[in-house]
């Protein structure tokens, strides 16, 4: 057994074990480490005549002896399925009806390791040491019950939540045995038996999100949800351009307001990731604070970044397309192929700024402590950060700051980022008391952190064949405040397909100085990367009089492995033609369409995950484009919830479709023009395609992430499919900036 580590404090362990009320907790160290202690408990319903007990090693597992199980979700819950699917790997483990077992959401506790929602590593990350957490619980149980009975381990199986005798047919339940289990020494996690895959009940079955019921029943799940006694509501006025500073306001006015209790400046500091300078209104309630904020007169500083645009972003991209720029990969002799090609394509593809548009916009509960620290409610994906961010701003221990976090509704990114967070904070501390701020749709969709914008001015090459044998990419990207350094997800990963593929590539990036922050979203770089290389991709396919898909097959070449990068470990090309294959067989690749209608097909390895989509379209000779169909095959190890995995997928290609459709974040004179879903408006479920088909290659590879990697192949199939309805070819997102028109 490995040493025992230091018990938790009688407050951290009433808090651990309060929905245990007494038998068996249990849990695991995702360092390796194990800890063990025992309480006595008046609970009874043990097989033995010694008082309950309570057994915590940790708090993902906890069994009282009344047969309760509770499992623990440790990671926040953003509509990706992890409160669901990550305590599946558990029961999986456990032996237990997923059906009877109760979920709670943990908070912020660093026993349950790395707590966040992002990159779509909840599942890789935590798939073996759940699974551990699981089966040292079941080998106590059934050691437990092999002591009671006199018998050896190995003639005692566990079966739906109890440990039988195989001879005998003696049954004893989990909750029989917990206080007995408590008293037994907690093996090393190396030794205990894992499950054969094969010997799976629960993992690859449907499940229905654990939180069902309450979301449509309306129950109080997500952050805008929550109230505390005491509360005051707050608004927070922040300078419209970015990087601006307030300099005075009419606080007096508005502290005279009705309802308003306080007005008042903020400093701001210069990372654009945390507290920016503004003006605070607090209320007696939101409609209070937000009535308030419309009388609210404001000086601000707008500083340099009032002089910038998108247009003028454009204009300086194709000033920079005839530079050479960084070089971030260089294969072979670009120039000399390009020459020698006895066919040469140059296409320039461009898309723009998104917003994340979370349909719950940011929203925090915070309020002081009696010692001096601050107690946070926040439907965060990144609690731990936001721990980080309120103790560096506010200069709070960060021991005496706790995190909860709710239910969220709308991630995908956005809220890896936590100003919303040290902003209630701030306000909280400054007003004294509990305060709600809840940001507008027009502060969520002007203060966001963007996808970046880019252009991408190609060269490609074909040797008489038909074949690609060369690559030239000149990529123009964006900088926060610098010429040199591109923002949050806007570079290039140097592995990125077709680097490596291709006999002679070359990627260059230059960057444009701006103002404008970006951030993680859903699938960051590859959600655009992926439109331009799949669709040059496909333009150089029939440049050539290639199948699109042969094209592709042949680009990947020869079955192989490929070391990743920082952020693709490996590149199995095995892999990717064979969910190239699949989507091309279950969509009837090639088959005959009606005059206006054709297929796209469009491939991405993207978190870890390999992913092909088919895209059926039709264009009438209006120009309306209807897109009847998309085929998605994907390869991310065997599922954890077939169910939630599937919505998964259907979810990231309608959230590629809306994206690539119609939605834009355009700026003029350093401010964001779009203000509400009128001007960045979301897909109608009128324009839904009525065949989202959905296949899963379930290989024996180690479990990736599925809130991402469906999206990036779902703008290029669209596009592609464009191209073989119409012979129009789509080179700049969004698809509403282009005329469809008929050829």
């Amino acid at each position: 057994m490995k040493p025992v580590m230091p018990l938790l404090s009688r407050r951290e362990f009433f808090r651990v074990t309060a929905l245990a009320g007494g038998g068996l907790a249990l849990g695991l160290y995702f360092d390796g480490s194990t800890t063990a202690f025992a309480e006595s408990s008046t609970s009874s319903g043990a097989p033995l005549s010694q008082p309950a007990r309570t057994f915590s090693p940790n708090a993902f597992i906890r069994i009282t002896p009344e047969g309760v199980v509770t499992i623990v979700a440790k990671n926040p819950e953003i509509g990706q399925g992890v409160k669901t699917s990550l305590p599946m790997i558990v029961a999986e483990e456990l032996g237990v009806d997923f059906a009877q077992v109760k979920i709670v959401q943990g908070a912020l506790d660093p026993q349950l390791g790395p707590q966040f929602a992002g990159g779509s590593l909840s599942t890789p990350m935590n798939y073996d040491g759940l699974r551990r957490a699981g089966a040292v619980a079941r080998t106590m149980l059934i050691a437990a019950a092999a002591q009671t009975w006199h018998v050896p381990v190995n003639e005692c199986s566990l079966e739906h939540g109890f440990v039988v005798h195989q001879s005998s047919g003696r049954r004893l339940g989990f909750g029989e045995l917990a206080t007995l289990a408590a008293s037994l020494p907690v093996p090393d996690e190396k030794t205990v038996v894992l499950k054969e895959p094969d010997q799976f009940k629960l993992l690859g079955s449907r499940v229905g999100g654990v939180d069902n019921p309450s979301i449509v029943t309306g129950k109080a799940l997500f952050g805008i949800d929550q109230k505390v006694p005491g509360l005051r509501y707050a608004v927070y006025e922040k300078c419209p351009v970015f990087g601006g500073k307030a300099v005075s306001a009419n606080l007096e006015q508005v502290k005279a307001l009705p309802g308003v209790r306080d007005a008042f400046l903020l400093d701001g500091q210069n990372d654009y990731t945390g507290l920016l300078s503004g003006v605070a209104i607090v209320a007696d309630s939101t409609w209070a604070a937000f009535s308030a904020r419309k009388q609210l007169r404001v000086v601000w500083n707008e500083g340099a970044g009032a002089s910038q645009s998108s247009e003028n972003y454009a204009t300086q991209a194709a000033a920079l397309s005839g530079e050479p720029g960084k070089i971030v990969r260089k294969d072979g002799d670009v120039v000399a192929a390009l020459a020698s090609a006895a066919k040469k394509i140059e296409a320039t593809y461009s898309y723009p700024y998104l917003s994340h548009a979370t349909l719950e916009p940011q929203n925090c509960l915070a309020w002081p402590t009696p010692d001096g620290g601050m107690e946070i409610l926040a439907p965060t994906q990144n609690p731990g950060d936001a721990q980080d961010l309120v103790a560096r701003t506010l200069k709070i221990a960060k021991e005496k700051i706790t995190v909860h976090f709710t239910r969220i509704g709308g991630g995908f990114g956005r809220r890896l980022m936590n100003d919303f967070v040290v902003e209630a904070a701030a306000i909280a501390q400054k007003s004294g008391g509990p305060i709600k701020l809840t940001w507008t749709r027009e502060d969520d969709m002007r203060h966001d952190f963007f996808r970046p914008a880019g252009w991408h001015y190609l060269q490609g090459g074909l040797d008489a064949a038909g074949g690609l044998i060369a690559w030239h990419d000149r990529f123009i990207t964006v900088g926060l405040n610098d010429a040199e350094k591109p923002t949050l997800s806007a570079n290039m990963d140097v592995n990125h397909f077709p680097g490596r593929f291709v006999p002679a590539y070359l990627l260059e990036q230059t960057v444009i100085n701006t103002n404008i922050p970006t951030g993680w979203l859903r699938a960051p770089g590859s959600n655009s990367l992926a439109f331009v290389i799949q669709s040059f991709l496909d333009e150089l396919a029939h440049a050539g009089n290639q199948d699109p898909l042969a094209f592709c097959l042949a680009a990947l070449g020869p079955d192989r492995q490929l070391a990743g990068g920082k952020y693709d470990p490996s590149y199995d090309t095995k892999r990717m033609k064979g969910v190239l294959t699949l989507a091309a067989e279950k969509s009837g690749w090639g088959k005959k369409l009606p005059r206006g209608s054709g297929q796209g097909i469009a491939f991405y390895f993207s978190h870890q995950g390999y992913v092909a989509e088919v895209a059926e379209v039709t264009v009438d000779r209006a120009g309306t484009l209807k897109v009847n169909r998309v085929t998605a095959a994907v390869d991310v190890g065997p599922i954890m919830n077939l169910s939630g995995a599937e919505t998964q997928v259907q979810g990231s290609i309608i959230d590629g479709l809306s994206s690539t459709w119609m939605q834009e974040i355009t700026i003029d004179h350093g401010r964001v023009v779009q203000s509400n879903f009128d001007q960045f408006p979301m897909l109608r479920i009128t324009d839904v395609p009525p065949i989202i088909d959905v296949h899963f290659i379930q290989s024996k590879n180690h479990p990736t992430g599925l809130g991402e990697p469906a999206l990036p192949p779902l703008p290029p199939a669209v596009c592609n499919a464009i191209f073989a309805a119409t012979g129009k070819r789509v080179r700049q997102l969004p698809l509403s900036k282009t005329d469809l028109s008929w050829t």
